[in-house]
């Protein structure tokens, strides 16, 4: 009786222990280095800039076992001038991923939240240009079913920009 419950213990610990391996984040360095990079490596184009451009992009992409991302998939954008910088970004991520479990290739999927310091003072010429941006936004949607097999869900980029006055 004793060997059996030991050996359950031992089983259950080594499970335990494995279970944690999985969850080690799949950014070299850890969730606060990969905030660091895409803070500091995200660049805001001047077209988000002078539209005032606030919303949200979500990324699909693909790593191989190198850490090197191999594919690229925009699941949705607010608007289409959030895609480039979010492309040029993950491209220089390359190398930096860590594939789970030995596996060939790995998909993560990667929220962008885009907005600006606002002013001090509310103005109406900024609430006109914000409406003016909604209007003529042109959005990315996935149309067809996002096959989203084993991805790894990865926390939110928030990027905050200034705006010019």
């Amino acid at each position: 009786m004793k060997k059996a419950l030991l050996f359950i213990a031992i089983v259950s610990l080594a499970s335990h222990c494995k279970a944690q391996e999985q969850l080690a984040f799949p950014f070299q360095g850890g969730k606060e280095v990969m905030n660091q990079f895409f803070k500091d490596s995200l660049t805001v184009s001047p077209e988000i800039i002078q539209k005032k451009v606030i919303g949200t992009a979500v990324f699909k992409f693909t790593a191989d076992a190198k850490g090197a991302i191999t594919k690229i998939i925009v699941y949705y954008a607010d608007d289409a001038v959030l895609a480039s910088p979010i492309i040029d970004v993950l491209k220089k991520s390359n190398y930096k991923w860590i594939i789970p479990n030995h596996e060939r290739t790995h998909d993560f999927i990667i929220p962008f939240s885009f907005s600006f310091t606002p002013p001090a003072t509310s103005n109406l010429k900024l609430q006109k240009a914000l409406y003016r941006n909604y209007i003529a936004r042109n959005p990315i949607m996935a149309t067809n079913q996002v096959p989203l097999n084993e991805a790894t869900l990865l926390p939110a980029v928030v990027v905050n920009y200034d705006i010019l006055q």
